[in-house]
């Protein structure tokens, strides 16, 4: 058996993630989920590869989506607080050209208020839009899917017995174990329902079986699988501290972790079937087995 034990959601794309006990899972993911992004002045998305202090950046989302609060408990000099933005969000405004990997998609532009914010705090001109209401992105995939501003598909699944494995393998190689945060997943399952304790730990079972699974069902919702989760140099950055700390993961994970159509990967995504209520304490249930891609 294997439960749900953390249920992340990332409001702002690249900003830090906020945990919750209980989350609705919308056609595009974790209600809220990556739906703003942080931009450049002609409209290309700012990430942790460049730019690992947006790790720094804690939002918050009201339930209804309209009120998002960004704090930033680290100041532009690396020391003190920077302080808090509130923002009242707007679906109105006119909306801007954006580029997400090259893709053209539409953003509702935040106003001039987050802009400043953004920029002082990053030390480079920016902007924040929100997904428009009309966004139309189908994310590729073994089961295709709506998405929002996430890299590919809607949800990003994770469990905490390959990542004992993977800090087993860097234990072994004299590497500092990592947290599950360095992965940034909206969903982390283990075979036991306590949530509480080390996510280094060993007790899970099954490492990486979330790359065979091929339908899953948690409470009343429904997942397909998409495709292995790349990793890419954001697994480097720590978010504590937002700053890159040297080649792990990725290195340890190349020595055991390519996939057959290239690329380190650690993880699955995931499209929404079925939507539905999500929480803490959910058992995962396979319906559908296939063969992994590595």
């Amino acid at each position: 058996m294997a439960y749900v034990v953390d249920l992340i959601r990332y409001p702002v794309k690249g900003c830090a993630g906020t945990s919750t006990s209980d989350a609705l899972l919308t056609p595009a993911g974790l209600a809220h989920d990556r739906s703003f992004m942080v931009i450049s002045e002609d409209g290309i998305f700012r990430t942790q590869r460049r730019h690992p202090r947006l790790a720094l950046i804690r939002p918050a989302i009201s339930t209804d989506g309209t009120r998002l609060t960004l704090d930033a408990a680290c100041g532009a000099d690396g020391t003190g607080r920077f302080g808090t933005l509130r923002l009242d969000v707007t679906t109105s405004a006119p909306r801007r050209d954006v580029d997400l990997f090259g893709t053209a998609f539409q953003g509702i532009d935040q106003g001039d208020e987050a802009a400043a914010w953004l920029s002082e705090f990053l030390g480079t001109t920016s902007r924040l839009v929100r997904v428009p209401p009309e966004h139309d992105r189908i994310a590729d995939g073994l089961t295709p899917g709506p998405s929002g501003y996430a890299d590919s598909s809607a949800v990003h699944l994770l469990s905490r017995a390959s990542l004992a494995l993977l800090n087993q393998r860097m234990a072994e190689r004299g590497a500092p174990i990592l947290p599950m945060n360095r992965f940034r997943p909206n969903i982390v399952v283990d075979s036991h329902e306590d949530h509480d304790h080390d996510s280094g730990g060993d007790r899970a079972a099954l490492p990486h079986a979330e790359d065979r699974a091929r339908r899953i069902s948690i409470g009343g919702a429904e997942l397909g699988y998409a495709k292995l989760a790349v990793r890419c140099a954001v697994t480097l950055v720590e978010q504590e501290a937002g700053a890159r700390r040297g080649p792990e993961p990725l290195r340890t994970l190349a020595s055991y972790r390519r996939a057959a159509s290239g690329g380190v990967v650690f993880g699955a995504k995931f499209s929404v079937i079925t939507p539905g209520k999500l929480s803490v304490g959910d058992e995962v249930v396979v319906q559908e087995w296939g063969d992994a891609e590595v």
